[in-house]
């Protein structure tokens, strides 16, 4: 019962799609899950390429396909979660089971991912559109990955990805983290903030670009929110590919971060969280 909004929605778009990565730079491409976008890092066919975020459940199998033509039948080296909602872990576990390969996220985020803790129920008040009345209905159980997730190194590290450094911006959810490559600016934002009005099942038909803030009907810390929002903005970020809306790069993306870290309370925070 619960599942059966996506199931339909899913369904729909199954045939349409094609289990083809889209390449951002040349290690970086991103394949679309139906709601959310999982992040493939390596060139292609790396042997020492990573997963970030797993979309939902149903996907392994297109995920797999996708990563097949960019890497042949090389696995990755590991999954990273930029935080357990079900839309970015839906798949993890058959996909960990497939690869036999570990899962990391941040140690705040792993009670949500062992069976221990559920997220809230999502707010069908905030926001508007067809995915918020919905998330009521959306998964909150938490899956458990006791058998392949680990803590993220405190160190700011990221296993397998030198090059790369995480970033805790919790608000989405108390360990939600972001991935930064200072030499060339790369963020990967997860649902800090995202590219798309994802509270309207319109815009992310169309994907119309924007930046906006995370998903209201998921995210119950907006004081974290926005210092998350405002520490992103900071970087200066060259390029960004988000949880969920297309990729963004250059003025327009530095632009519009930055009214939001400016503004997040009118942009971004529903109306009767104010405080």
């Amino acid at each position: 019962m619960e599942d059966k909004p996506l199931d339909q929605l899913q369904d729909e778009h199954w045939d349409m799609e094609q289990a083809v990565a889209d390449e951002i730079l040349d290690d970086i491409a991103y394949y679309r899950t139906l709601m959310v976008n999982v992040i493939f890092i390596g060139e292609p066919d790396s042997k020492n390429w990573v997963l970030i975020d797993c979309g939902i459940g149903h996907y392994a199998q297109r995920i797999i396909e996708a990563a097949e033509k960019r890497f042949g039948s090389n696995p990755p080296a590991a999954i990273i979660l930029t935080h357990g909602h079900f839309d970015h872990v839906g798949s993890a576990k058959k996909l960990a089971q497939h690869w036999d390969v570990p899962i990391y996220a941040h140690a705040k985020e792993m009670e949500y991912l062992t069976g221990e803790r559920s997220y809230p129920v999502g707010d069908s008040t905030i926001g508007g559109g067809l995915f918020t009345i919905l998330s009521p209905f959306f998964p909150t159980t938490p899956p458990n990955l006791k058998k392949w997730v680990h803590p993220l190194p405190e160190d700011g590290t990221v296993p397998f990805l030198e090059k790369w450094r995480y970033i805790h911006t919790p608000g989405h959810t108390p360990g939600h983290v972001s991935f930064f490559r200072d030499s060339d600016r790369t963020l990967i934002s997860g649902d800090a903030f995202i590219t798309v009005k994802q509270e309207s099942s319109l815009a992310v038909f169309i994907q119309h670009q924007h930046v906006h803030g995370p998903p209201s009907y998921f995210t119950h810390n907006w004081t974290d929110a926005e210092r998350s929002v405002k520490k992103l903005a900071a970087l200066n970020p060259k390029t960004a590919v988000t949880g969920h809306g297309l990729p963004m790069s250059g003025e327009d993306l530095q632009h519009q971060l930055s009214e939001l870290a400016l503004n997040f309370k009118e942009l971004a925070i529903p109306k009767h969280h104010y405080h």
